[in-house]
């Protein structure tokens, strides 16, 4: 395989992941701008670490460097927000802000998650720079998350209320007689 096939072949891996989709948020002497990223994870809860990939090409990249700048973690209806900031923005859409003070970055007021971060530090990755944010602030609202997987968006479907034990992370596990429960609920409802 030559090295374009493989460059193709890893992104369609790499798009195998699901992840969710986030707009950055950041204040210019120019105005407030964004982008639209699903590259985002959590690093360190002491300190509350956070990290973003950027492409080293963008305009964010140089910007977030030295601003303080907000991750929002777009719902599920908002894929027209997600295409606004990616510079595909859609007739009729409205971005909504939460109002800021002080040194407060801009943050979108209809996400479910936003983490208002400082700069804490920058790492090479290759064709993108890995920022880290440290979490100054953070906040949720209830909604499920939009999702982006296979070069789509999309949502997160049904619980899965299968299987001898439904799992939680923060709750003790379910009897799995739950799950049927919710299938016949589901067969029922159908007709």
């Amino acid at each position: 395989m030559d090295a374009k096939t493989n460059a193709r072949n890893l992104r369609q891996c790499f798009g195998r992941f699901a992840t969710g989709v986030t707009v950055v948020t950041y204040q210019t002497t120019e105005g407030v701008r964004g982008a639209t990223l699903n590259s985002f994870t959590s690093v360190s809860l002491d300190p509350p670490l956070v990290l973003v990939s950027l492409s080293r090409t963008t305009r964010i990249s140089a910007a977030i460097d030295q601003l303080p700048f907000a991750i929002n973690v777009l719902r599920a209806d908002q894929m027209d927000v997600a295409m606004h900031f990616a510079g595909r923005p859609q007739s009729g859409s409205a971005i909504a802000w939460d109002a800021t003070s002080g040194d407060d970055p801009p943050s979108l007021s209809e996400a479910i998650a936003v983490f208002r971060c400082k700069p804490w530090q920058r790492y090479d990755g290759g064709d993108h720079v890995l920022q880290v944010g440290e979490v100054t602030s953070s906040l949720t609202r209830e909604g499920a998350p939009l999702l982006f997987s296979d070069g789509r968006f999309t949502g997160i479907g049904l619980p899965m209320l299968d299987g001898p034990m439904v799992l939680s992370l923060d709750n003790p596990p379910l009897p799995g007689w739950i799950g049927a429960a919710h299938r016949l609920q589901q067969h029922t409802e159908a007709g």
